[in-house]
């Protein structure tokens, strides 16, 4: 794992926590670093659920919650297997990280020009 991302913790219910998911997981995860850069106030928890055991199809559910800077982005699929659930949970904050990433930087730009105008028209 690279270092900007967190520490993981795990909880499983009514399934065995794989080492294999583990390691996939991460290494899904690792790829959102690029939005995490040099933030410190990070904190990730996951789970993985295996629904009733009496069914079969869509019965396997990873939820992601990662606070990052105090703010919770959240991702949660119920799928066929874990895998599938990791890689959309992966997208999904893929997804809100880049929405969150883009409207700072619209604000930063938005203060920017703010501030030059201000220095143009003499405050």
């Amino acid at each position: 794992m690279t270092m900007g991302f967190p520490i993981i913790n795990y909880k499983a219910t009514n399934t065995d926590l794989d080492e294999r998911l583990q390691t996939l997981l991460e290494q899904k995860l690792t790829s959102l670093d690029k939005y995490i850069g040099e933030e410190t106030d990070i904190k990730c928890d996951v789970e993985f659920e295996k629904m009733s055991t009496g069914h079969s199809g869509q019965i396997y559910r990873v939820e992601v919650n990662l606070w990052l800077a105090g703010k919770l982005y959240r991702a949660e699929d119920t799928l066929e297997s874990f895998e599938k659930a990791i890689d959309e949970v992966r997208s999904e904050l893929d997804k809100e990280l880049r929405r969150a990433n883009k409207k700072k930087e619209t604000l930063i730009k938005r203060g920017g020009r703010a501030i030059k105008e201000m220095m143009q028209t003499g405050g």
